[in-house]
């Protein structure tokens, strides 16, 4: 039984591929200004790139940002769910999940049934976010897939006390006006996502072993300045930016099997 499950971010669409409880395949597009377009797009190149037809697919599950507007889809779920079930899905032990996405981030906690405990979202402010880094990686004038490696030869981090992304670019527009180092500027700005973060899970009390998931997940900068603010090692899946979409696509499975 093949199921699809279709994670519409705000900036990254992604989709999974399953048969018979196996992950066959994901695929990571850029969303645009067309969410249905691009959660069509995604499935269709996936399918493609797998040598599978539309029709060998039993269900689809639609999640994320744009979940509402795959009108093609067979169920919708939310974020929630499928980020427990895909972390549940890529490693079992796993208790707590910190999603840093494109406009939003969130912490999750799961017992060991995969079932979700208690979760708090940060959906008002920019701040903590993907689109958070997009605007201090502009004004530093570095490509962010570099922010990463960079942040990790700081010497002493910035200071980025703002929490409001407009005002923290200000500050970082001050810090280089003073010749401070783009390593620990930064560095700051890593700091200052994390300090953010790690209050939101402590609002509900994030247990071990920890995995991260979303596309900024795949900065180092951030995981490692994460471990050293909340007291404890972050798992990394290779698939941390497909992680709904594969829960998505997991719970397809379940739901068609009843």
């Amino acid at each position: 039984m093949n199921s699809a499950g279709i994670d519409i971010g705000s900036i990254s669409t992604k989709a999974a591929i399953m048969n018979d409880g196996v992950l066959m395949g994901t695929k990571v597009i850029f969303t645009g200004y067309n969410a249905e377009m691009a959660g069509k797009k995604v499935l269709d190149t996936v399918l493609a790139e797998l040598n599978l037809p539309p029709e060998s697919i039993d269900l689809v599950v639609a999640t994320g940002y744009g979940r509402k507007s795959m009108a093609s889809a067979d169920k919708i779920i939310t974020e929630i769910s499928c980020h427990a079930a895909g972390a549940r899905y890529l490693n079992p032990r796993v208790r707590s999940i910190i999603d840093i996405g494109g406009q939003d981030s969130k912490a999750i906690l799961i017992d060991e049934n995969g079932s979700v405990i208690d979760f708090v979202m940060n959906d008002k402010c920019a701040a903590g976010t993907g689109r958070f880094l997009e605007v201090m990686a502009g004004a530093l004038e570095v490509d962010l897939d570099k922010f990463g490696e960079i942040s990790l030869r700081a010497e002493s981090p910035s200071k980025i006390s703002s929490l409001c992304t407009v005002f923290a670019e200000s500050e970082v527009i001050s810090l280089i006006s003073k010749g401070e180092s783009r390593e620990n500027i930064i560095a700051g700005i890593h700091e200052s996502i994390c300090g953010r973060i790690s209050a939101m899970t402590h609002r509900i009390g994030i247990k071990p072993p920890v995995m991260m998931t979303g596309g900024v997940a795949k900065n180092i900068g951030v995981v490692r300045a994460l471990e050293r603010i909340i007291g404890t090692p972050i798992e990394v899946s290779m698939y941390a930016q497909e992680n709904g979409a594969i829960g998505a696509a997991f719970l397809a499975q379940n739901l068609a099997a009843v």
